[in-house]
């Protein structure tokens, strides 16, 4: 009997265990259908994008609309984006967005970059920093992530808006490219191409199809991003000063028909991918752990699984993605990732919330 009774509470005791060990996270803010981007206010709550245009504060249970956001140009993939706070922001109240505006020359709309301050739960003193151009009815490949730097310079990315052969290889012209702009939004001195005859001096590389990802890594104080290929060859890369990502001129990915675009991986003068994907995973949001939390994950660089539902957990060593462990399986579409004053990982998750990365 006593046996029996020793073989029951044991059995408790690891079903207790297996239970608590299957729970990998916590949901934060419930119903959300697809919270681009958020953030941490230094007093814990949160700024939350909807992509349709909303701006949600969150804080102990209760979500406020924020109000005289910007007006929001929603279209395919195009709609409220992302959002970053200054390194001052405690200082300065400065808040980033990047949203599609329909503002400017031509029919449509494109990227736009703008910073405002929060009071009364509305937004004041708002300023557009950038707007690309021009406008275009095209659906797809908007961009956009912020970051910023160690120098306070805010970086921020622009699909190539769905003109392949045209926007991403040509200095003269918006989209397919990641820009730097001084915090006020005026243009650095030592940006790259500030001495090209008509180039957007805003920007800082280019190349790109429609990075969706764009981190500052803690540990190296490089600028990391990943973009989206075609079908196949989405890249995490290194991002520098004044280099070619080679889009289209080299790719892993084929058209989605499956024929090729491009014979080339690799072209003399272009930066390759640290690590790529194919098939792809369709990645957004991107983000380091950088807290003692998860214990020896401290380090991995965490991105989000559009197309598969899942976030990968890439085991990182200098410039090198050795090994990926796939976590949250089935968990819904992963659009956005952000590290928390608590130092837990947060998920924005579409069409479920935020929620919050337990340690197993």
């Amino acid at each position: 009997m006593f046996l029996k009774k020793s073989l029951v509470i044991f059995s408790c005791i690891i079903s207790i265990a297996l239970s608590a060990q299957s729970k990998e996270y916590e949901v934060i803010v419930p119903e959300l259908k697809n919270p681009w981007g958020f953030v941490f206010l230094p007093d814990n709550s949160m700024l939350i994008n909807e992509k349709s245009g909303k701006i949600i504060h969150f804080k102990n249970g209760v979500k406020t609309t924020i109000k005289n956001g910007p007006e929001i140009y929603l279209r395919g993939q195009g709609g409220l984006l992302d959002i970053e706070l200054h390194p001052n922001f405690t200082e300065n109240g400065w808040i980033y967005f990047t949203y599609a505006s329909s503002i400017g020359g031509g029919r449509g709309g494109n990227t736009t970059l703008m910073r405002a301050q929060l009071k009364d739960f509305a937004l004041i003193n708002q300023e557009v920093l950038y707007k690309a151009s021009p406008n275009s009815n095209r659906g797809q490949h908007f961009g956009s992530r912020i970051v910023f730097d160690s120098d306070n310079h805010v970086y921020f990315s622009i699909g190539d808006r769905g003109n392949r052969d045209v926007n991403p290889q040509d200095l003269t012209r918006d989209c397919g490219k990641i820009y730097r702009l001084n915090d006020d939004g005026s243009i650095p001195s030592d940006n790259p191409f500030v001495s090209v005859k008509n180039a957007k001096k805003a920007i800082y590389s280019y190349g790109h199809r429609n990075p969706q990802g764009l981190v500052m890594n803690p540990f190296t104080n490089e600028i990391w991003s990943h973009e989206h290929g075609p079908k196949g060859g989405d890249e995490i890369n290194i991002i520098k000063k004044a280099k070619n990502y080679g889009w289209p001129k080299v790719s892993y990915g084929v058209n989605y028909s499956g024929t090729k675009f491009t014979d080339k991986t690799y072209m003399k003068g272009m930066e390759s991918p640290i690590h790529y994907w194919t098939p792809s995973i369709a990645p957004s949001g991107m983000a380091f752990i950088n807290s003692d939390v998860y214990g020896n994950w401290k380090g991995n660089l965490l991105v989000g699984s559009l197309k598969f539902q899942y976030l990968s957990r890439c085991i990182v060593k200098k410039d090198i993605v050795f090994k990926e462990v796939k976590l949250l399986e089935g968990i819904g579409r992963v659009r956005s990732i952000e590290q928390g004053l608590d130092g837990f990982i947060y998920l924005g998750v579409e069409n479920l919330g935020i929620i919050k990365l337990l340690p197993q």
